[in-house]
Order: structure tokens, then C-alpha cells, then sequence
């Protein structure tokens, strides 16, 4: 399943929401514990946010989003790394995102981060329509990072 968060540098690919439907979604991320916030340590503003899913087989799906102010810094290395330390220190077996294969950015950061190229999907996935109702398809790059210790 695609959320927001595999797209760190680019325009995220939904539509505006509701009132209603940010209310239920703040919800959700208040209450799960698979949403971590990121803040600055100097100022303890808020600035992205971490995802860490819980799946079948001891796996963990990564996903992040972050404030285009902050890009470029390593906030998001640093957050996904202490992430995947902690959750490789708890047992969990396998990590594994899925993005965009045109934001280079973002495969370019689970790269440096130790996530190898597992699959490019090739138009599995929408979220808009066109004027006639026809799917905008797009491919999908999988990555996935395994514990070493299990």
C-alpha cells in the first residue's frame, strides 16, 4: 500500500482533504504508535515525520516525509537510521519502502541508508484520475534492508 510518506521531495500525490478527513487522520497518527514525529532538538519544532508499519513476517515498511525547508540537512538519514537501529535491535527481520522511481531523492536516501533495489513495478498504482475517468498509472521502486543479526 502507498502512503504519503514515500514521497519526501516531491509534491505529494493526493488531493486536498476534508475538514473530517484531516480530523480522522490526525487521529490515527496520534494514536499509532507506527508514526513518529521529527523534531528539531535545538527548537523542538516539528519538521517531518517517520513511518514504521508493522507487516506480516517480523517486517517493517519505512516511510518519510519531511518540511522542504529542511531538506538537503540529514534530518531524514538521521531519523531513518536511529529507526531501523532500534527496530533491528528489537528483532524485526526485514525493512522494506516503496517510492517513486522519479524521485530520485528519495531511493537515493534508502541507498545511502543500506536498502537494496528489490523490484520496479512497473504502472501498479494510481491516485488520480484523468478528465475521463482513466487511471494515471505509475511504477512503483521496492527496497528493502534485512537484519543481519536474525
Amino acid at each position: 500500500m502507498w502512503h504519503i510518506f514515500y514521497y519526501k521531495f516531491k509534491v505529494l500525490p493526493y488531493q486536498p482533504l476534508s475538514f473530517d478527513e484531516v480530523k480522522e487522520n490526525l487521529e490515527w497518527r496520534i494514536g499509532t504508535d507506527e508514526m513518529i514525529a521529527v523534531e528539531l532538538k535545538t527548537s523542538h519544532k516539528m519538521i517531518g515525520n517517520v513511518y514504521m508499519g508493522k507487516r506480516d513476517f517480523e517486517a517493517l515498511e519505512i516511510g518519510y516525509v519531511f518540511n522542504q525547508n529542511y531538506w538537503g540537512n540529514g534530518y531524514a538519514a538521521e531519523s531513518c537510521k536511529a529507526l531501523i537501529q532500534q527496530a533491528f535491535s528489537n528483532g524485526v527481520h526485514r525493512i522494506y519502502a516503496e517510492c517513486d522511481p522519479n524521485n530520485k531523492n528519495s531511493w537515493k536516501l534508502l541507498e545511502a541508508l543500506g536498502f537494496q533495489r528489490e523490484a520496479h513495478f512497473r504502472k501498479n498504482v494510481y491516485f488520480w484520475k484523468d478528465e475521463n475517468e482513466k487511471a494515471i498509472w505509475k511504477d512503483t521502486y521496492v527496497y528493502a534492508k534485512l537484519n543481519d543479526n536474525t
